[in-house]
């Protein structure tokens, strides 16, 4: 069962879901925690197979306190949770004990280069996926390559580098290519899609992995 949680503090202009980038969206409609909680425990019957409730977005901890609230109801209920996020919020650590998996985006190894791109940088994002890590929660970190932005030899090193620092039994790493699911909506909402030539061949992506798998880590594919 997946909610989309409304707002973004990231601009990325691959953006699949530009209509939750903004809280002033039109597509939406409002739920109370106890709601949530009503609709996760009347759909076990969905769960039978390890299932359960993930916040997506947007950026769902942007909505930190009720995602808090709504979390300890779920655990509360023994409903398996889970967010996929940015990482970059301040909170995390403390929604992340409430949660049986994270997954969480890393677009750039280059701090500058993603808040260029992004308008928001990394610092959050690496020391919650540090933090995560070494806590032995379940993790998967995922890597969007954008032909032209993040699959040089540089960025490739970067991303490498990093993964080896925190790589545990518990983190496994998801290369993503780049699609255009979310042009249609941006035209649709008004926006001008700026993304060119961003494609990734597969040759590309099992390249990339072979890099990170002939370093230890564990790739893999969902």
């Amino acid at each position: 069962l997946v909610y989309h949680l409304l707002g973004c503090n990231m601009r990325c202009p691959w953006c699949s879901n530009p209509e939750g980038l903004s809280v002033d969206g039109e597509h939406f409609f409002e739920m109370t925690p106890q709601e949530i909680l009503t609709e996760a425990v009347s759909s076990r019957p969905m769960f039978f197979d390890g299932g359960g409730v993930t916040f997506t977005g947007g950026e769902c901890t942007l909505q930190a306190i009720e995602l808090l609230q709504v979390l300890k109801m779920l655990k509360g209920n023994g409903i398996d949770t889970c967010i996929e996020t940015n990482g970059t919020s301040d909170k995390l650590l403390e929604i992340s004990k409430l949660l049986d998996r994270v997954i969480i985006d890393l677009k750039h190894p280059d701090c500058e280069k993603l808040r260029e791109m992004t308008g928001v940088g990394n610092e959050n994002t690496k020391r919650n996926i540090r933090e995560i890590a070494k806590s032995g929660k379940d993790l998967l970190l995922r890597v969007p390559l954008i032909g032209g932005f993040n699959t040089d030899a540089e960025a490739v090193e970067g991303f490498k580098e990093f993964f080896c620092e925190i790589n545990r039994p518990n983190v496994r790493i998801e290369l993503l290519k780049y699609h255009e699911y979310g042009k249609d909506k941006w035209g649709k909402l008004g926006w001008k899609y700026t993304v060119k030539n961003a494609f990734v061949t597969e040759e590309q992506r099992c390249e990339i992995e072979k890099v990170f798998k002939n370093s230890g880590l564990n790739t893999v594919r969902t």
